[in-house]
């Protein structure tokens, strides 16, 4: 059974969290500045510009949202509770 600690006690939301969200949030806004015309890339051709925004966005979205990205505190406490359950 897991015990609470001290309800007041705040837990940190870890820097892999916002990094991770940061790069999908640049990605999402630089998909949205190409298609509507907006060359955030500056290169010539539009093609090759559509396709790398395209391809950093599925990457982007890939990696911040592989991981468990725990932002309320019952989701980081539940983390906690995950991690020391794994170590039994």
């Amino acid at each position: 059974m897991y015990e609470s600690n001290n309800s007041n006690t705040k837990t940190q939301i870890t820097s892999g969290t916002i990094a991770r969200t940061v790069i999908l949030i640049l990605a999402l806004v630089n998909q949205v500045l190409t298609a509507t015309g907006h060359s955030v890339i500056n290169i010539s051709d539009e093609n090759v510009n559509t396709l790398i925004s395209t391809g950093f966005t599925i990457v982007s979205a890939l990696i911040a949202w592989w991981k468990n990205n725990s932002f309320t505190q019952s989701a980081i406490k539940a983390d906690a509770v995950m991690r020391e359950d794994k170590t039994r």
